[in-house]
Order: structure tokens, then sequence, then C-alpha cells
């Protein structure tokens, strides 16, 4: 894989823009990250995994790494509601979450592949799998600009690929990696994770993703495949789970540690600043994160409470949190 490095700034805007984001930011700073409930998911064995933003109405829907269910919370709601029940098209778990501008939700089963839904309907518009041979754990994914996804396995150190002609043909096709980060990625025990959240700068031409085991975070530029180390200055992404950017301010969240990071990319995205740090229990393992104008919007998964990451009892109601001042 080529590995040259192109200098490009990815993200621009006008200098009032800059200005008027400046204050804010530097309130943010000083002031203490506030968590509350945003809302409450209505399945008591729920551990949800995955959220999406519909860019349209503001609706969030979250998924059930257990059951496949996928619920929806309607914008400024304080209860979500059963979206899709448990079993729907065939799933039995949901985890990586993404809504487009089309109307379409994107949803991925880990263990077979990708379905994208009607939103309006609630039809599967189309299904794309990893062949049954194939070692998979699909994990996340991004929906960049033009509507093409990528999305990330965390078990083989790829990147798939799915077009807008291939959702708009339907059916089942192959879902086939695009991208390998093999030669860039520190080879890990077999047992472990590595590839999880990915985002995209808003031209869609570069990827971000995190390598959950190794800290590390690594840019893709899918106009000639190359790949490269993002340098991190300040602390690393070890346990990296979800991310999240805008205005080059990248957010991730930390499962196993119950912290959320904040971190500021530089103009070509070849480095990025640990800004902020939030390590509180009360996020309860969080797995993803979405960026709104009233903060972020925090998975609080409970995988160590007889979920996948340990045996006990989870804390009713399961729920996503809204952190301020992050």
């Amino acid at each position: 894989m080529s590995r040259s490095i192109h200098r490009r700034t990815f993200l621009t805007g006008a200098a009032a823009t800059a200005v008027a984001l400046a204050a804010p930011a530097a309130a943010a700073a000083t002031a203490r990250p506030r968590i509350s409930t945003a809302f409450t998911l209505p399945d008591d064995r729920a551990y949800p995994e995955g959220i999406a933003l519909d860019p349209r109405t503001g609706d969030a829907y979250v998924g059930s790494f257990t059951t496949g269910a996928i619920y929806r919370a309607a914008a400024g709601s304080r209860a979500a509601e059963v979206f899709l029940p448990a079993g729907a098209d065939g799933r039995t778990t949901a985890n990586g979450l993404k809504a487009d501008r089309a109307g379409r939700l994107w949803v991925i089963d880990h263990t077979t592949g990708i379905d994208v839904c009607d939103l309006r309907d609630r039809s599967l518009l189309a299904r794309f799998e990893v062949p049954a041979s194939d070692q998979r754990f699909l994990n996340d994914l991004v929906v960049t600009a033009d509507g093409t996804a990528y999305a990330t396995d965390s078990v083989r150190p790829v990147i798939y690929r799915i077009t807008p002609a291939e959702v708009a043909r339907g059916g089942r096709a192959p879902l086939v990696p695009r991208f390998d980060l093999s030669g860039a990625v520190p080879p890990h025990a077999p047992s472990a994770y590595t590839l999880n959240g990915i985002v995209a700068d808003p031209a869609g031409r570069l990827l971000f993703v995190v390598d959950m085991t190794g800290g590390g975070l690594y840019r893709v530029d899918v106009t000639d495949g190359s790949v490269r180390q993002v340098a991190l200055h300040g602390g690393d992404l070890v346990n990296g789970d979800g991310l999240e950017l805008a205005h080059r301010t990248l957010w991730a969240a930390h499962n196993r540690t119950d912290a959320l990071t904040r971190w500021r990319l530089n103009p070509d995205g070849t480095e990025a600043r640990l800004t902020r740090t939030l390590t509180d229990p009360a996020l309860q393992i969080p797995t993803t994160l979405a960026h709104t104008p009233h903060g972020l919007l925090v998975v609080r998964s409970q995988f160590d409470k007889g979920g996948p990451m340990g045996p006990g009892t989870p804390a009713p109601p399961f729920t996503v949190a809204r952190v301020t001042g992050m």
C-alpha cells in the first residue's frame, strides 16, 4: 500500500466563523463537564452500542448489541421507543449505526455485515455481507458527503466501502475490503480488537480510524489509498471506541475506562493534540457518541454488567447521556 503523504487542508471556513467559535470554545475549556440523562431506552436488556442522528429531523436512533432492536428517540424526547424490534430482518445484534440525508438508516450486524433501511417505511433496502468463510467483527461506519459508506473491522485491519450505486441496486451484495491498514497498524494478539470508531472530513476525502488496542489514530486518504498514523500529543486512544468529528475537533469514547477525550486536529489531519479528558463511572462504559448543538449524546452501554464485558446485573433503565462542557 502506498504510504505517501499529501498535505491537504481538509477543513476551511471564513475567519468570522473561527472568531465566533473561539469564545464558546474558551468557555467550554474552563467549565466542568456535566453528565445528565438525555433519554431512556425501553428494554431492560438493551445493552446499547451505536447511535445515529437523522440529519433531517434530529431524531436519534440507538441499536441493541444483544437483541438487534433499534430504538428511536424523537428530537427533544426524554424516552425512546422501539423502531425496529429484535430480530427484524434477521438481525440479532446491532452495533454501528448511521443515518444519512437520503432518509436511510445504516445498521451493522457485526456477525454478518451491513443493512440499509428506509427510515420512512422501515423496509430493508439492501444488505451487504462479508463472506461466511471470512473472519470478521464489523464495528463502526461513516457515511461521507457523497453517500459513500466506509466501515471498520475489529479483527482484520481493513476498511470496507459501499458506494451509492451499490445501494441503489438494492438486494444482497458482498462486502469487500477497500483499504488494507496492515502495513500501518501494529500487530496485536489474535484475541485483541483493533480498528473501531471511524469518522470522515466534511469532503469525504480523509478518514480517521482508531486502533482501540494500540491506542493509535490513522488517517486514510480515499483518493490514493495512502495511510499514515496521526501523531498524538498529550495522550493516546487506548480503549477508543466511537469517534465524532466537527470543525477539526475530534471526540472519542473510551469504553473500559469510562472516559471521553477531546482532541484538536491540525489543518491536514496529520497531528492531534489532547485538549480535554473526562473520566467518570457515570458514563457506564461509553461505546460511542454524537455531537449536537446541546452537547454530546453518549451511549451508556453497561457492557460490564451482564453484557459482553463481564458478569453482573445492569442498573435499569439503559440510557443515553448528555455531556456538556466537552
